[in-house]
């Protein structure tokens, strides 16, 4: 069974759906204003590890990533330059010209990574009208009060609005939190609605209330939510920065709206550092998945990094660490390989032993009785079901013997493209390999460093080992 630490309840719990017919996911996605680093791609890893759990354990899943293009500003709160206009003032673009751009970014490197494709990708200008109507709702439920600047959450109407972030409000003063106003009746009060001010610059602005302005950063997820799966859900994904204020409003909005609890489980992924340090511009450690290409690392070899990991654990990138993590997963890639090979063998062996007369059934290589491999996913399974510990399922990985079928299946849990990435070698290749062994017991080197040259070219290495020639592919 499914076992995951629920945010909500600061506790392992077993997992049951709310329904038997889907699990409904919901997964807070980037603001596109610049381009996303590697540490906000470690939590889509896990969300995505998350999804590819439940399919292995047989959950059909219906999941909605949002990509946030309107109301996020610089303070998170409701203070500060909308981030989109800080990224087209930057840049010389227009707003919506800089979130194309970094929309089809995002999803370019969300793709590299083999994420799985979430049923719903909602961009927050798609449901501004859902906004306004989720406003009207909340004020018309006596949630809402209005201020010069904005449409303002009454948070002292939602008596349970701390208890998710175990919040001390009585010791919130005004503005510590998420940005002063004088007209603000509660320091943990908040915009669900934004007015442009005369003469103020905002090239996204939608008419509401006879007034120009814009829906608060987190009213659009309650939103979207409502409009695509319908509250409650089942699982609701952040990190862990979104707990103390983004999924707190989240959760006082939808009961505003509906009456209803927004998530049953809340998960929350903890931050990356980089040798040690916040990712920071201004220290110079903002790696991209591009900069990771440029030093000789794929996309592949980041993700094996972050599931060698724990998503509740603070993580340290260093790139001794991306090295090792490249390192096993060619280790794994050249065992698939070996599988082709053992395959390969066993065939050949099975045609001798049919032209001797023998029974194929008892043709084994090694003459010991074949392992059952009917257990070894299913314990690589079971780990990543103890609250998604894929370390632990790695580290089972590194001490079994799998068969192709199940590196299938570890790559349908993980997507490390293990099988599309080391695909068998042709029968001209076997053919070069077995006649370089034959040369090689002939004492012809000259031959054999010949097709060993080739097979390099081919993007082939082969290993003498005491049980004959093995290949690998050289990356």
């Amino acid at each position: 069974m499914l076992k995951l630490y629920n945010t909500l309840n600061r506790k392992l719990e077993n997992f049951k759906p709310l329904s038997d017919g889907i699990v409904k996911i919901y997964t807070c996605g980037p603001t596109v204003y610049n381009f996303q680093h590697i540490g906000n791609f470690a939590a889509q890893i896990y969300w995505d590890l998350l999804v590819r759990t439940l399919r292995a354990d047989g959950y059909a899943v219906r999941r909605v990533l949002n990509l946030t293009d309107v109301g996020h500003l610089v303070s998170d709160g409701d203070e500060g330059e909308d981030k989109l206009e800080k990224g087209a003032a930057r840049e010389g673009k227009s707003v919506w010209e800089v979130a194309e751009f970094y929309i089809e970014d995002f999803l370019k490197n969300y793709r590299s990574l083999e994420l799985s494709e979430p049923e719903v990708i909602a961009r927050a200008t798609d449901y501004v009208e859902a906004d306004m109507r989720a406003v009207d709702a909340m004020s018309a439920n006596g949630f809402t009060y209005e201020t010069e600047d904005g449409i303002y959450y009454d948070t002292s109407k939602f008596s349970d609005y701390a208890d998710f972030a175990r919040l001390n409000l009585s010791g919130l003063q005004a503005g510590a939190r998420v940005g002063f106003s004088n007209e603000k009746r509660n320091a943990s009060d908040f915009a669900v609605w934004k007015f442009i001010k005369p003469g103020e610059k905002h090239a996204m602005r939608w008419d509401y209330l006879g007034r120009p302005g814009y829906p608060g950063w987190h009213l659009e997820c309650s939103t979207i939510i409502h409009e695509t799966l319908s509250e409650p859900i089942d699982i609701h994904t952040g990190g862990i920065d979104h707990i103390p204020v983004h999924h707190t409003n989240e959760i006082a909005q939808t009961y505003a709206i509906s009456g209803r609890e927004l998530a049953k489980y809340w998960l929350h992924c903890n931050f990356i550092t980089i040798d040690g340090e916040k990712i920071s511009k201004s220290l110079g450690n903002v790696y991209l998945l591009s900069d990771l290409k440029e030093r000789g690392f794929s996309a592949m070899d980041y993700k094996m990094w972050v599931l060698s990991g724990h998503y509740q654990g603070e993580r340290n990138f260093t790139f001794e660490g991306l090295e090792a993590a490249k390192n096993r997963r060619n280790n794994w890639r050249a065992r698939v390989a070996e599988c082709y090979q053992q395959s390969k063998k066993s065939s050949e062996a099975s045609h001798l032993g049919h032209a001797q007369g023998r029974s194929p059934e008892l043709t084994v290589l090694d003459g010991s009785t074949p392992a059952d491999f009917s257990t070894t996913f299913g314990q690589i399974l079971a780990a990543v079901n103890e609250n998604l510990n894929s370390a632990e399922a790695f580290a089972i990985i590194d001490n079994s013997e799998l068969s192709i079928e199940d590196w299938k299946k570890v790559d349908e849990l993980f997507g490390l493209r293990l099988i599309a990435d080391t695909p068998d070698v042709s029968d001209e290749v076997y053919d070069l390999i077995r006649e370089r062994e034959a040369v090689r017991v002939a004492k012809d080197f000259a031959r054999s460093d010949e097709i060993r040259d080739e097979l390099t070219r081919r993007g082939i290495l082969v290993r003498d080992t005491a049980d004959g020639p093995v290949w690998q592919y050289v990356k």
